[in-house]
């Protein structure tokens, strides 16, 4: 199951956690950010979060759109068939 972590308005789920210096050659250097983003694509993810330890490969969570129905598109043969089978 993946969890669910937001970050301001958005909400994102978390696909993996590594640890920053996964990314550096040793433990006193700044992690290779092209290696992340290697990493991020590998994953399939769309977003990357990191805290103080981790980078969080994350997939963004979209808000719903309310799809609207043209309702005179709809094939109503079939429910008036059924009416007179009933009656």
């Amino acid at each position: 199951m993946k969890s669910i972590y937001r970050h301001g308005d958005a909400a994102y789920y978390v696909v993996a956690q590594k640890p920053i210096q996964h990314f550096a050659k040793t433990f006193s250097e700044q992690p290779n950010m092209e290696y992340v983003q290697m990493y991020m694509k590998w994953l399939k993810c769309d977003h990357v979060l990191n805290n103080q330890t981790h980078f969080m490969f994350c997939e963004t969570i979209h808000d719903a759109e309310i799809v609207e129905d043209d309702i005179s598109d709809w094939d109503v043969t079939l429910m008036d068939g059924l009416e007179d089978e009933n009656n």
